[in-house]
This record gives structure tokens, C-alpha cells and sequence, in this order.
């Protein structure tokens, strides 16, 4: 993986802890908020799409870095699995019925994954 790939994945990572911010504090601020109604084209649909944009420029990326590099404490399962959190996160944030726990609790996985590989940037 060379330099300009690295320099990209790190971006990315980085739009994609303040989606995840952005998707924690959407839930917390509005949308448990007393009257908040949902504008799904006007909200929904353009976030998800932004983040599944991401998302999709992320994952090969980060991927070819763990086979090439071979950073410590990070694994494919956890990319995937952070792949798929990401996704479902920019949708739910927006929906009332979701549950406040386990919606927290993701937020708070993908947070450890994309800290985690900033962490190991800055290492090298």
C-alpha cells in the first residue's frame, strides 16, 4: 500500500468518526427530542447515502492496509463488522423506535474500530 492510499484511508477514517458523531448526536439531540418527525428524503436518504459512499471507498482500502501492514489489534471480522454497523447506524439514528441502548453501544464499537486505526497510524 503506498503512501497517497495511506494518506486517503486516513481521511476517510476521519469523515467517518464525524459521521459517527454526527449519527450519536442526531439520535441524542433530535430524534429522542418530543415532536421530532423524521424528513426521510429531505434527512435520511441524503445521510445514509453519504455514509454508504464512504463506506464503500473505506472498506478496500482499509482492508489492502491490514493484509500489507498488518497493524496490531485490528482484524478483517471488525472492518466488516464496522462496515455493516456504519451502514445501519445512519439510518436508525434517525428512527424514534430505535433502542437507546444498543443504538449507543454500536456507536461505541465503531468508535473503537476507527480510533483503533487511527491509533496505529500515528504509531508508525
Amino acid at each position: 500500500m503506498d503512501h497517497d492510499q495511506k494518506r486517503q484511508l486516513l481521511q476517510l477514517n476521519e469523515q467517518l468518526i464525524q459521521v459517527n458523531q454526527r449519527a450519536h448526536q442526531q439520535f441524542v439531540q433530535k430524534t429522542r427530542s418530543e415532536g421530532y418527525e423524521m424528513d426521510f428524503y429531505g434527512e435520511v436518504k441524503p445521510f445514509a447515502d453519504k455514509v454508504l459512499a464512504l463506506v464503500d471507498e473505506w472498506r478496500p482500502l482499509v482492508d489492502e492496509w491490514i493484509k500489507s501492514d498488518h497493524p496490531k489489534y485490528i482484524y478483517a471480522k471488525q472492518i466488516n463488522d464496522t462496515y455493516d454497523n456504519l451502514t445501519i447506524v445512519s439510518v436508525t439514528c434517525f428512527q424514534k423506535d430505535t433502542r437507546r441502548r444498543r443504538f449507543l453501544e454500536t456507536i461505541k464499537s465503531i468508535d473503537y474500530v476507527l480510533n483503533a486505526i487511527q491509533q496505529q497510524f500515528s504509531y508508525n
